[in-house]
């Protein structure tokens, strides 16, 4: 699902450059970017747990790359080895890295988009930084990537709405929704991987 992802971040990259959502369309060429540190990433945390390369996506993401490279499977002893779900603690210090980042990274790229003509420069920038967190996140298996996912799927929403890209606005809030199902699915059939 991270080579689909790869395909549908550069079709959403496509649409928002076609509306000038700059930040919004770096953000999925980002997505192909992170996509392969992330596949290189599960399948290191894969094989900590037993279970080999294999990730299933049961849901998706708020603008492309990780709307298919989520992974949702069965715990260790319930399926066959591949279909773990791998988790990893949120740690303070990542917490507060990306808080840092997400609060100076908005107002930094706010004004930057506003300088560059960006037709929804406040919600494009939360949404971008917010959501390239929420993929650093999902690399790293944290499962509370989920409830960013669910706050930049519904800013998502109301950005392709206001941009009138109404076909991606009912992709977001999908997303949105399946993001709730991901964050539970996570937490009850999870198994840390932590060091």
């Amino acid at each position: 699902m991270w080579v689909l992802g790869v395909l549908t971040g550069v079709a959403c990259a496509y649409s928002f450059a076609t509306q000038h959502l700059w930040a919004s369309m770096a953000l999925n060429v980002y997505y192909v970017a992170v996509s392969v540190w992330g596949f290189i990433q599960w399948r290191r945390d894969a094989r900590k747990v037993g279970g080999g390369p294999r990730v299933d996506s049961g849901s998706t993401e708020a603008s492309g790359i990780s709307a298919s490279a989520r992974a949702t499977s069965e715990p260790a002893g319930e399926a066959e080895p591949g279909r773990v779900i791998h988790l990893r603690s949120l740690s303070t210090k990542t917490l507060i890295i990306s808080c840092v980042a997400t609060i100076a990274g908005s107002i930094g790229l706010f004004f930057l988009l506003r300088a560059i003509g960006d037709s929804s420069s406040v919600l494009d920038a939360v949404v971008t930084v917010l959501s390239a967190v929420a993929t650093v996140w999902l690399a790293l298996s944290i499962p509370q990537q989920w409830i960013l996912w669910i706050v930049a799927d519904l800013l998502s929403t109301v950005l392709c709405a206001v941009s009138g890209l109404w076909w991606m606005a009912f992709l977001y809030f999908a997303y949105a929704a399946s993001a709730v199902y991901g964050y539970f699915h996570w937490t009850r059939k999870g198994t840390y991987v932590d060091n």
